[in-house]
């Protein structure tokens, strides 16, 4: 036991005094270029529950997010609604 004892302290202090023979790898992050965000504002509404699931589930088949959903609608029917009251 003692023989065990002996043998461990001294790895410690043979891995505290030696360095390491390879090389650590140093992780940077990857810089995106930051993309204009516009500002945000928050909005609720309460919409028919049938609504929201068909909402969800083309969410789900298009990869898309209920935020991006609900701006994409919102353009889209205000861009409609000025083009006929012009």
């Amino acid at each position: 036991m003692t023989d065990y004892k002996d043998k461990l302290g001294g790895l410690a202090d043979k891995l505290k005094k030696d360095k390491p023979k390879t090389p650590i790898q140093e992780v940077q992050p990857v810089r995106l270029t930051a993309a204009v965000k516009e500002e945000e504002a928050q909005l609720n509404v309460w919409i028919p529950k049938a609504l929201l699931k068909r909402v969800k589930t083309y969410g789900v088949e298009f990869d898309a997010s209920l935020k991006d959903i609900s701006i994409d609608a919102l353009k889209y029917f205000l861009d409609a609604k000025l083009k006929k009251s012009t």
